[in-house]
């Protein structure tokens, strides 16, 4: 008798690994998430107290950093900057369509 023949494994349909570990798809990060505020749309005593005190001491007086530092919503910023040139205590540097700064007056 012949001796008997081994059967090979009938060939797959997926490629060949190619040694290594075992290794996961790569997963996209998600990217960092700024943590929503929650700024005031009015304003209250306390810190309409501190816009007229410490507001017209800034170098640079921006909608965002009064936002930022006092806790406002943008919009109110934008008030409290034109209650501030009323009252002569901030003047203007530059006016533009998306960005206005000021800066704090001096007696010159």
């Amino acid at each position: 008798m012949a001796p008997k023949k081994e059967k090979a494994p009938p060939p797959s349909s997926k490629p060949a690994k190619s040694g290594g570990g075992k290794q996961k798809k790569k997963k996209w990060s998600k990217g960092k998430q700024k943590e929503k505020v929650n700024n005031a749309v009015l304003f209250d005593q306390a810190t309409y107290d501190k816009l007229i005190t410490e507001a017209p001491k800034y170098k640079q007086i921006t909608p965002s950093v009064l936002s930022e530092r006092l806790r406002i919503n943008g919009s109110l910023a934008r008030r409290a900057i034109k209650d501030l040139v009323e009252r002569g205590l901030v003047r203007v540097v530059s006016i533009h369509s998306s960005q206005q700064i000021f800066t704090r007056a001096t007696n010159t």
